[in-house]
């Protein structure tokens, strides 16, 4: 009867203290971070429960133990630690403490994600579709004909792949105007405006910012990278006034089109002026690249700290295991910090060279993000450059970054405190 009695006491033990949770940490000790946001995702795709601890261990994930959840954290590669219901407890009240600065976020519905690319090939990549495809996180490739078609609500997350709002063609005119792609890129767009109605690509572009405008404004979330945060901006500015010169669109700019920008039309910026000459390589003054004094050694930008039970946004949108990101290069590298609207959050910034690189605001219902450069672990990308091979940097800080803007419209948001 002892013996029975240990034996009941042994299974009694091990019921009470079986693990129930598992924790994906994402500070330095996890072997993936950006395969554990794809994690993340397949879980809240198979309805499976899983909570955002927000500054606990730089961001982790909270998952109910099932076997599957566990099979596929190996096949993955993503370290993860099982743990009981009492160790789940003592982290959830360190995390209750009114005095931590941390906080817990349900992740409730996989948003499905578009991203605005032409269908064409491109000789660049891009850093949104290459940590999505590593991540193992789906997405749709859309372009101006479904956009002008009124398919962008049928989606929760739009990104805008490397693209020139404008109507110039990247402003690739003078390094590449004899080249077979760019010629065949020109070629491809005219056709497509003329299909859809439009007269010029420029204009074409501005109808497709316009959509895009309507749909963060009904509640969409829209991230960009690199050209598509200011040629986006400078697009809507521009509402009304030809600023593409000749070999553009067959006609010459407005000579005062910089009087008559419309600011109260942008999301990000205002009283910028443009770079009219179609022989420079930039739009307008909003880009730091040829203002910045900065070497690559030095070039970094730091993440703000938030307040997590307070501002849950922003503090979602930087979780990370390093606080000084490493810089890098792009078309528009960094944002000069006395064109940005007052009213929008830097996200992060090289205070000392009056910069910054990620920035995120409201617009109606939705947000928006504009991160700035091209690709987080290559800083200098160049055109014909081959994609950078993310199998070597499976712990990018830089990289989370855009990742934590999926997984953004995912999370079930508190009301914000006032």
């Amino acid at each position: 009867m002892q013996r029975i009695s240990y034996t009941f006491l042994l299974i009694l033990t091990s019921l009470i203290t079986q693990a129930s949770s598992i924790l994906v940490p994402m500070d330095e000790s996890q072997k993936n971070h950006l395969k554990a946001y794809g994690l993340a995702y397949w879980t809240i795709s198979n309805n499976v429960d899983i909570q955002w601890l927000l500054n606990y261990r730089g961001g982790s994930f909270l998952i109910k133990n099932l076997q599957p959840v566990e099979s596929e954290l190996n096949i993955r590669g993503i370290t993860y630690e099982i743990i009981a219901d009492a160790r789940v407890n003592l982290i959830l009240q360190e995390i209750a403490d009114p005095q931590v600065n941390m906080e817990i976020v349900k992740l409730e519905k996989a948003p499905k994600i578009a991203v605005y690319t032409p269908k064409t090939k491109q000789p660049w990549d891009d850093a949104v579709t290459l940590v999505l495809a590593y991540a193992e996180i789906p997405y749709e490739k859309i372009y101006d004909e479904e956009i002008i078609a009124g398919k962008l609500p049928t989606y929760d997350w739009l990104h805008l792949h490397h693209e020139d709002f404008t109507g110039q063609y990247g402003k690739f005119y003078a390094a590449y105007r004899n080249a077979a792609w760019y010629q065949e890129e020109q070629r491809a767009a005219e056709a497509r405006a003329t299909k859809l109605g439009f007269p010029k690509v420029s204009q074409l572009k501005l109808g497709v910012a316009k959509k895009i405008q309507e749909f963060t404004a009904g509640g969409g979330f829209l991230f960009t990278m690199c050209s598509g945060t200011d040629s986006y901006d400078i697009a809507l500015s521009a509402e009304g006034i030809d600023i593409c010169e000749s070999m553009f669109d067959g006609d010459a700019s407005d000579p005062n089109a910089n009087s008559k920008l419309k600011y109260t039309n942008t999301f990000a910026f205002q009283n910028f002026k443009l770079h009219p000459n179609p022989m420079e390589y930039e739009y307008s003054d909003i880009d730091a690249t040829t203002y910045r004094k900065v070497s690559k050694e030095n070039d970094v930008f730091s993440l703000f700290e938030f307040s997590a039970k307070w501002d849950i946004v922003p503090t979602m949108l930087n979780q990370n295991h390093e606080q000084i990101i490493k810089g890098f290069m792009g078309q528009t590298t960094a944002f000069r910090k006395e064109f940005i609207k007052p009213g929008v959050l830097i996200l992060g910034e090289n205070k000392a060279i009056g910069e910054a690189k990620y920035i995120h605001g409201e617009f109606g219902k939705g947000t928006w993000t504009f991160y700035a450069g091209h690709d987080p672990e290559d800083y200098q990308h160049a055109v014909g450059d081959p994609p950078t091979d993310l199998n070597l940097h499976p712990n990018s800080a830089g990289y989370r970054l855009i990742l934590n803007n999926i997984l953004f419209p995912a999370a079930k948001k508190k009301p914000q405190k006032t």
